[in-house]
């Protein structure tokens, strides 16, 4: 994974889209305050659980913040990341949530169970995802080291159980406004004439 000036969206892209398509939807991180009514269902392993208790926290944290009853939030505990998949499953099909934020820690080592305990960890939530139609976020560190999952688990923004909860608050409110679309609006093209 990249992360450097030259794969961010450039700041005026948005702005320069909706210029040129009849509706946009976006809910920024400036509109998240999904209030009280928000419901979360957070799925965290507990192998690394030194690891997958600070990306809770940071989670959690960001949902308080946000202004969320956390009396509304649900957490499940999973023996491993690869555990994650059917938990997830079991919260998004309970009815009771409006999200889904699945946390873990895959750490690469010696043998090659990294890779399948990634990769099919990551396709089982995304087959969540597409089945229940709701968001299911991949809050699920896959590193090299040690170190590594550290600094992606520490305080402050940089924490990546906080970036998982920021995406779940941004995908609800997005589905919410996708829902709202009125029938026969114009959502990013024209009909008629090339």
């Amino acid at each position: 994974m990249t992360s450097s000036d030259r794969t961010l969206l450039p700041a005026d892209a948005k702005d320069r889209v909706a210029a040129r398509v009849g509706v946009v939807l976006d809910a920024g991180e400036a509109d998240l305050v999904p209030g009280q009514g928000f419901r979360t269902g957070i799925a965290c392993a507990e192998f690394n659980g030194g690891i997958t208790y600070r990306l809770l926290t940071g989670a959690l944290d960001q949902l308080e913040e946000a202004g969320c009853d956390l009396a509304q939030t649900v957490v499940a505990w999973a023996p491993g990341a690869f555990e994650l998949p059917v938990l997830a499953q079991g919260l998004a099909r309970s009815g009771s949530v409006d999200a889904v934020i699945c946390l873990g820690a895959v750490i690469r080592g010696e043998t090659g169970h990294y890779e399948l305990v990634a990769g099919e960890c990551a396709a089982g939530l995304q087959r969540v995802q597409l089945d229940a139609g709701l968001p299911v976020v991949f809050g699920v560190l896959t590193t090299d080291t040690l170190e590594q999952a550290l600094e992606r688990s520490g305080k402050g923004n940089a924490n990546k159980g906080r970036e998982a909860a920021v995406t779940a608050m941004r995908m609800v409110k997005v589905l919410e406004l996708a829902g709202s679309i009125a029938p026969g609006s114009r959502v990013g093209f024209a009909v008629g004439k090339r």
